[in-house]
């Protein structure tokens, strides 16, 4: 996970014992980042496809994002006021060279962690400015992802897929109703079709709001009047509970081979 904010709710939550009280050791996840699962998924292309050359970085500059417009159309990529600027994903940028030894990005991930109200129930802790609530309102933290999924989109512009992965966690991207019982036996409620909590519909722009938990690496077209227009869609995966190392390995696999089979069919 990002440090700052992001960084000392994951602390917490590790601290708290994640949700255990509601799903078991499953709910665990936090001890690895996605940015050490992504360097594993590395590692699993490197040994499954031994013939392709890959290569791992942590992010990518603004200015070379510039670049890669500017040679797509001229009129794009033309402002840039701090040179040093860069993204930095959670979990890295992998690529693969091609034939004529271009990189080309293959996965893309990020993890963000909000909400901890199951923590806080079960431990009896009571929120808010007046320490009354059972819920804590939601911040706008996760809106902040846009951020790096538009600039992977303007690099990306000339290809056919798109292999940004997001994993959600937390109680503010329940999906679905989920009870959690207090220390005196009483429970509360957390539903996603609460507004003050629910932050999944906050980033689902990043998927012309499709179903989420689905793998969207392949370009979507769709027709309007005489033009035909591309969409990138970010594959979303959200969740109240953690998402286990070996849950985000085999998603990230999975969109990792997406992107090489759309590669191979271009030749």
């Amino acid at each position: 996970m990002k440090k700052g904010q992001t960084g000392r709710l994951t602390i917490q939550h590790i601290k708290s014992g994640g949700a255990t009280g509601i799903f078991g050791k499953s709910a665990q996840a936090h001890d690895s980042s996605v940015g050490a699962v992504s360097k594993k998924v590395f590692a699993e292309l490197k040994k499954k496809y031994p013939k392709y050359k890959f290569n791992y970085r942590i992010g990518i500059s603004k200015q070379e994002i510039n670049q890669k417009l500017c040679s797509i159309d001229s009129r794009l990529g033309q402002t840039l006021f701090v040179k040093e600027s860069r993204i930095k994903p959670d979990g890295g940028i992998i690529e693969v060279f091609d034939k004529k030894g271009k990189p080309r990005i293959i996965l893309v991930s990020e993890a963000k962690y909000q909400g901890k109200d199951i923590e806080n129930i079960q431990a009896g802790i009571l929120v808010g400015k007046n320490k009354d609530l059972d819920l804590m309102v939601a911040g706008n933290a996760i809106e902040r992802v846009y951020k790096n999924i538009n600039e992977i989109r303007n690099y990306m512009l000339d290809e056919l897929h798109f292999p940004y992965v997001i994993f959600l966690q937390g109680s503010n991207f329940a999906t679905k109703i989920v009870q959690v019982f207090k220390p005196d036996g009483t429970f509360v409620e957390i539903r996603p079709d609460t507004g003050s909590m629910n932050r999944i519909d906050r980033v689902t722009a990043a998927n012309y709001c499709m179903p989420i938990n689905k793998n969207y690496c392949k370009n979507i077209f769709i027709s309007n009047k005489k033009a035909s227009m591309m969409l990138q869609a970010a594959s979303i995966y959200a969740r109240c509970e953690a998402w286990t190392e070996k849950e985000m390995k085999v998603i990230m696999l999975a969109v990792a081979k997406s992107s090489l089979d759309i590669l191979n069919q271009l030749g």
